[in-house]
Formats: C-alpha cells, structure tokens, sequence
C-alpha cells in the first residue's frame, strides 16, 4: 500500500510539474515571437511613417543614382530600423521585378521574392505579417522620375531564435530542480498521508467485520481529519441502521401478524355462517338472509382490507399513478360534505361546512383527495357518539390551503396520538372492527398527502374530541411539473 501511495503521488507531482512548465514554456516563446514580430512591424510603420525619412527617400529616388542614395539614407537611419547587418538587413529593389539593386547584406543577389515584395511591385505597401514564415519583411514602393524602386526590410528572427534557445535553457534547468523538488515534497506528503489512511483502512475491516466499537480518532482539520470524522459519522449511521433493520424485521412480522388476524376473522365469520346454513335443514328464510347479510359484509370487509392492503404496497414500490391537474378544491369540500351529509344524520350528528377565506383552485390528484377528505370525516362520524358535532372548517393562506375536521367524539389518549398514522394501529380495536375500521385508512391518507407535498396531522383530548388537519400547496407537488 505505501509503495503504491508513494508511486502514485511522485508520479502525479512530476507529471504536473513537467505539464505546467510545458504549459508556461509554450506560452512565454509565443508570446516572445509575438511581441518581436508586433514590434517590428510597429516599429517599421513609424519609421517610414516619418515625413522626413519618406521625404528623403523619395528625393533619393529622384536622383540618377537613385539606388545608392536611397541605402544611404536608410543607413543613416539604420539605428532607428534596427538595421545590424546579421539578423536585420535593408535592400533598394527594381520596382517592376524585384531585382535587388544594393543592400546592406553582401549575399543580397539570393533574396527570394515574398508576398510584401508582390504586393510592393502592384504598387501597395507591404505590411503582412506571418507568424509561421522563418523571416519578418516589410516592403515598400518609392516612384521616382525615372523609375520605381521598392525598400525592402528583412529580419531573419536569428534574435528570436537566440532567445528561445536560452528561454528553453532555462525552462529545462527549472524543470529539472523542479522535479527534485518535488519527487522529494511527493515522498513527504505522502509518508504524511499513510498512517491515517492505514487506520482507516483497519477500522473499515473491523466494521465490516461488524465491530462498531473501535474508531480511529483526528483531531486534524485538513481533508484526512474530515475524512475520518466522516468515516466515524458513517460507521455510527451504518449501526444504527442495522439496529433499524432489526426493528424494522420485528415490525415486518407484527404486520404479517396483523394482517393475518385481520383476514382471519372475516374468513372465520364466513365459514362459521356458510356451515351453518349448509348444516342447517329447515332454517327460516329471514335468518337465511341476516346470515347471508353477514356474509356479504365480511366479504365487503375483507375485499377492503386487501385492497388498502395493495394500495400501500403500491405506494411502498412507487408505481402508484396519481393524475396531477388544476381543479375546485371548494368544489370538492362540498360534493365530500354532500357525500357525508346522510351518514352524519343517519346518526343524529349535527354536521357543517365553512370556509373562513375564498378558496382557491389548486392542482392535485382529486378522487384521491377527496379519498382523505372522505376518511377524515368517516373516522369523526365513527368516533363520536350519537347526536355529536362534527365540522368541517377550510381555508386559504398565502400559497396554501387548509381544511379541519372537529368533532366532539370520544377522543385519543395523550400516549396514542403520535401512532395513528401507523398501519393496522387502532386505539379501540373492537369499536373498530365493529364500526368497519381496518387502520389502514390514515395511514393511505398520509401517503396520499405527502405525495402531495402536503401535511396532515392529529391532535386529540381523550373524551373531549379530534381535530384533523390537512395542508397542500396551491401549486401542487414540488416534483410534478
């Protein structure tokens, strides 16, 4: 592990000393060649943009010795076009050929026409500049009274050059310590690293190992610190989620237990009453009948509970489809209030509807809100005894809606309260399953709701009443578009 640790890090310092000296070296010699080529090519334009020198040149170009007498005045203003006779040179060339006449460079006779010189010869100043050409040249027509002449200017970047070669010198020479130096900072940083990353590497094993007891410790604030802070923040999540698990197992057989007590008593009630209507010879026809009724209402009953059943494992997977659009959520409060009204007063319950502000559309899935609107308020007319009160109570604020449900019905213990939500829970299981519960329904109203990014919660005094709230944003859920 060390080797490879150290190999890793030398490696990593050397290839990025040697990329960013490669980088910075690139940059500085094309920036050089740029600069001496802007400058020359400056430097050319204000010299022969100078009235005096243009003005000497074409006097010279006048004269019956023309060529001579213009190389006189351009060596006489050689210091200022930086003519040196080696990198740097001046020539007189015929107008009409480019034939070089005289020069400061004794090989002149060789000069190769370039695209200045043509552009000279049609009679334009030659100014373009290449950067990839070996050579930097200026080229410019002078008329005279018997003939045109071209000064030429040529630079053959030997100065460039120079300076490249002793730019690359140096950028070897740094490359070189810098290498050193950092193959010996690599090996430091890496010895540093090594030991905390070989405890955590122990204690990883130990965990999973399944021995949460020992944690290595850094009281550093660099990233090995924060690493191994984390690493111990996990390994604390990673045992309390198997502790979950094994909560979560326990839970898992009290709902099978659940479920299969709740299934098996419709299925025993069905069985007792079909063998005694089969074992039956004469039976009246109206008891026939309160046992078929019986029957039927277990079966509803059962039918009810694998369907909740099946609608929160649709929910648990995730495939459940809820159909998101902008409806009348005061449209629905009414038809549910329509819907309840006749079982409320089956049971003497004095039942309203008020809306404390103007509600506004919102966008949701509407059967299945009213689905929860409809469990809210079957559960108060369940729970509250004969000639209660119950109401339903909804308003709008901000990007929000709300509606309550209070009764004055029997109630929740204090200690019973934060379970309702919880599958199969029921405070009164015999009132329940007489009344038809199967404590599923909160439990699919909440999923419902949250689904909806909404809220729904609880809160109760035993014997004095229930109040039920939902909330929902106006705007629907946050993942639905």
């Amino acid at each position: 592990m060390n080797k490879s640790l150290y190999t890793k890090l030398v490696l990593i310092m050397l290839l990025l000393i040697v990329s960013l000296m490669a980088v910075v070296g690139a940059f500085l010699m094309n920036e050089i060649r740029a600069f001496y080529l802007d400058d020359f090519y400056e430097k050319m334009k204000t010299v022969f943009e100078d009235p005096e020198i243009a003005e000497s040149l074409y006097s010279a170009a006048d004269s019956d010795t023309a060529a001579n007498d213009m190389a006189e005045v351009l060596w006489a203003y050689s210091g200022r076009l930086g003519i040196d006779s080696r990198s740097r040179n001046y020539y007189i060339l015929k107008g009409n050929t480019g034939t070089v006449l005289t020069g400061s460079d004794s090989e002149a006779e060789s000069l190769e026409i370039t695209p200045n010189i043509y552009t000279a010869i049609a009679g334009e100043e030659g100014y373009v500049s290449d950067r990839s050409a070996s050579y930097m040249d200026v080229a410019l027509p002078f008329q005279g009274a018997k003939a045109t002449y071209i000064v030429y200017i040529k630079d053959n970047k030997s100065a460039v050059s120079g300076l490249s070669s002793a730019l690359l010198g140096i950028l070897l020479r740094a490359l070189l310590i810098g290498l050193i130096i950092s193959a010996l900072l690599s090996l430091l940083l890496a010895k540093a690293m090594v030991t905390p990353i070989q405890n955590l590497t122990k204690a990883a094993e130990r965990v999973a190992a399944g021995d949460f007891s020992s944690k290595p410790n850094s009281d550093s604030h660099d990233e090995i610190g924060v690493l191994t802070r984390t690493f111990n923040s996990m390994a604390a999540k990673l045992e309390k989620t198997l502790d979950d698990l094994k909560k979560s197992e326990a839970m898992r057989r009290e709902f099978v237990a659940n479920v299969s007590h709740e299934l098996r008593t419709p299925i025993t009630s069905i069985r007792s009453y079909a063998e005694t209507l089969q074992d039956a010879g004469n039976m009246p026809t109206e008891t026939k009948q309160e046992f078929l009724s019986v029957i039927v209402n277990e079966s509803d009953r059962m039918t009810k509970i694998v369907q909740d059943l099946l609608m929160l494992s649709r929910f648990d997977v995730g495939n459940i489809e809820f159909s998101f659009k902008r409806f009348s959520f005061e449209k629905s409060l009414h038809d549910v209030y329509s819907a309840m009204l006749l079982e409320a007063q089956n049971h003497r319950h004095r039942f309203t509807l008020e809306l404390k502000t103007p509600i506004p559309d919102i966008i949701g899935d509407t059967a299945r809100l009213e689905q929860v609107l409809i469990n809210m308020v079957s559960n108060a007319i369940k729970y509250t005894r004969d000639g209660g009160s119950i109401s339903m109570i909804a308003g709008s604020k901000d990007d929000i809606v709300w509606v309550s449900v209070r009764d004055n019905g029997i109630g929740i213990p204090k200690e019973d309260v934060g379970k309702v939500f919880d599958r199969f829970y029921r405070v009164d299981k015999a009132r329940s399953r007489e009344s038809g519960g199967t404590g599923l329904g909160l439990s699919i109203a909440k999923e419902i709701v949250n689904r909806h990014s909404g809220t729904i919660e609880l809160t109760s005094r035993q014997g004095k009443g229930t109040v039920i709230t939902m909330t929902l944003p106006v705007e629907g859920p946050k993942n639905e578009g």
